[in-house]
């Protein structure tokens, strides 16, 4: 059956002159004069670049289908990032560049969705944030309990990211996986 523009969901991925890319956006536009179009916001599936598109409505489209699944982080080796699919215990070994910076907060036992096209992997994203354990930082003041200041600190994973001064190494922070910001203590 084919699939034409009238057809465009949020979620939706398309294949334009060879590439993927994922509708963030659309809107269905009915003029008064002239034809009818359909107005998109769409993100490339493996460069993440974003593009407003028009397309013409009930224009033939390709659309692919992607199957996301939750994975759980394993271990490194070499180029990749080894998961495990924990219904099948499979293991897909996915490279480095896909993960990108977001492996900073990457820890072991770790569920992320990863998706796939046509048993390809073509992103992975992580939970949006994680509790990671301080391994080191400068002390705190005594008596400084005001969100005033901040220092730096080297979590578990060998991220490096801002806390407050009143934190301590061995304490469990929630860590913004997005932009590696410090959300709050992690109480046990």
């Amino acid at each position: 059956m084919a699939q034409t523009t009238n057809d465009i969901k949020n979620g939706s991925v398309l294949n334009l002159d060879g590439q993927l890319w994922t509708v963030t956006k659309f809107q269905h536009v009915k003029p008064g004069k002239g034809p009818a179009f359909v107005r998109t916001t769409i993100k490339n599936v493996l460069s993440g670049k974003i593009v407003d598109k028009t397309f013409n409505a009930g224009m033939k489209m390709e659309f692919e289908t992607v199957d996301n699944r939750t994975l759980q982080y394993s271990y490194e080796d070499g180029e990749n990032f080894v998961f495990m699919d924990m219904t099948t215990y499979d293991q897909i070994y996915i490279p480095k560049t896909l993960v990108g910076d977001q492996a900073k907060y990457l820890l072991e036992g770790t569920d992320c969705i990863v998706s796939f096209h046509d048993g390809t992997p073509l992103s992975v994203e992580l939970p949006a944030s994680v509790i990671l354990t301080i391994t080191h930082t400068e002390p705190g003041l005594q008596g400084n309990r005001s969100n005033a200041g901040t220092k730096p600190a080297t979590v578990e994973t060998g991220a490096e990211i801002q806390v407050p001064l009143f934190i301590n190494e061995g304490e469990k922070v929630k860590v913004d996986t997005r932009d590696g910001s410090y959300l709050g203590r992690e109480n046990n």
